[in-house]
């Protein structure tokens, strides 16, 4: 297992992110008959999807994931990506995982982030997993 775990869709804005920080990773799949067990600790990073209420943020596949006990039992933060033309909703899904697991909302970055996003979250995460 890796240090961050993701969830992407299709678009790949997330995907894309990841692969720009050169950490250990594992994508959860999008295919609902796929599944995938975190075995150590964790940061997740995900995506936000959801009507303008807020409803919806975190994607099926990922709460499926977190239905796991395991991968519960690891989860250490999470980090949140959105868009900001979406006002209060930007990111949300990160306050909903902070909120439903009990873990730190480390960081959010808007679509696929920017180099100053890549070195915050590479530093973020170094001192966070330092602790």
């Amino acid at each position: 297992m890796s240090m961050l775990v993701y969830f992407s869709t299709k678009s790949e804005y997330t995907h894309r992110f990841i692969q720009k920080l050169g950490i250990e990773n594992s994508r959860i799949p999008i295919n609902a008959k796929e599944f995938l067990i975190a075995e150590k600790p964790f940061v997740l990073v995900v995506p936000t999807y959801c009507d303008t209420a807020g409803k919806g943020a975190v994607p099926q596949q990922v709460l499926n994931f977190l239905d796991h006990e395991e991968n519960r039992r690891n989860i250490r933060g999470v980090i949140a990506a959105g868009n900001t033309n979406f006002g209060a909703q930007y990111a949300i899904a990160g306050n909903v995982i902070k909120r439903d697991y009990g873990v730190p909302f480390l960081y959010r970055f808007e679509l696929m982030g920017t180099t100053e996003d890549v070195a915050n979250v590479q530093n973020g995460l170094e001192s966070f997993w330092k602790r």
